[in-house]
C-alpha cells in the first residue's frame, strides 16, 4: 500500500470517530497545490475524489492532464475579480468568496453551467493579513449570494489563527459554528462547515467541523 493511500486511509478512520447520528458526515478535500499531478492521480485511485486548489492556472493545467478521473474540484485561494470567469467555468465549488463584486462576477461567468457552489470565507481570527469577511458582514453577503440564479450558497470556511494555543482555537471554531447555524436556519441551501487543516483538523472535527482542507498530511511537503 502506498505511503499516500495509508496517509488518506489514517485520516479518513481519525474523521470517523468524530461522526455520530447526530452529526454531519465529515468530508475531506485534499488540497493538491503544489503536487505534481501523479500525486493526484495516485491518491484518487486510493478513493480520494474531492481536490482544492489555491492557484488557477496550476489548477487549470492538472484538470487537463487528470480529465480523465471524475474529480471534484474545490477552488480555495484567494480570488482576483479578473479571474472569476476561469474559476467559474473550471471548479464545482469556490470556498473563498469573500466580497458582493466576486460573487456577482462568478454569477455572470455561469452561462453555460447550472450553478455553482460556493462558500464564504471569513475571517474568524480578525487578522488584516487574511481574506475573508468580517463577522458583521456575512449577513449582507450570505442574503446577497442566496438571491444570485447560479450561485448556491453552501456554507462558511475560515483558516483560524495560526497557534498551537487551543483555547483560541476552539473559541474560533465554536464562534464560526454558532453563525453557521443561524444561517443554516435561513437558509436551507447551506450544509458545510469548512474548518480545518493538516495541522487542526480533528480540532476542528470536534468543534463542529464537517469539511476538512488537509495537504502535507496526505501528500507529504510541497514540490
Amino acid at each position: 500500500m502506498s505511503q499516500i493511500k495509508n496517509n488518506i486511509n489514517s485520516i479518513t478512520k481519525e474523521l470517523c470517530l468524530h461522526e455520530s447520528k447526530e452529526k454531519d458526515k465529515i468530508r475531506l478535500v485534499a488540497v493538491s497545490k503544489g503536487q505534481d499531478h501523479s500525486k493526484i492521480r495516485e491518491a484518487f485511485d486510493a478513493g480520494q475524489y474531492i481536490y482544492g486548489e489555491n492557484y488557477l492556472q496550476e489548477a487549470i493545467n492538472k484538470q487537463e492532464v487528470l480529465k480523465d478521473l471524475e474529480i471534484e474540484w474545490h477552488f480555495i485561494g484567494p480570488i482576483q475579480s479578473n479571474k472569476c470567469k476561469l474559476i467559474a467555468e473550471s471548479f464545482s465549488w469556490v470556498q473563498s468568496v469573500d466580497r458582493i463584486k466576486v460573487a456577482n462576477k462568478l454569477n455572470d461567468s455561469l452561462k453555460n453551467q447550472t450553478s455553482l457552489n460556493i462558500c464564504i470565507q471569513v475571517n474568524i481570527s480578525n487578522e488584516d493579513s487574511k481574506s475573508g469577511v468580517k463577522i458583521d458582514e456575512i449577513n449582507l453577503l450570505a442574503n446577497h449570494i442566496n438571491d444570485l440564479d447560479k450561485l448556491i450558497l453552501r456554507g462558511l470556511m475560515a483558516i483560524p489563527t495560526n497557534t498551537n494555543d487551543t483555547k483560541t482555537l476552539k473559541s474560533e471554531y465554536k464562534q464560526l459554528k454558532l453563525i453557521y447555524e443561524v444561517l443554516r436556519k435561513k437558509y436551507p441551501s447551506i450544509d458545510t462547515l469548512s474548518m480545518g487543516m493538516s495541522n487542526d483538523y480533528l480540532l476542528a472535527a470536534e468543534n463542529g467541523s464537517n469539511l476538512v482542507r488537509i495537504g502535507s498530511k496526505i501528500f507529504g511537503k510541497r514540490k
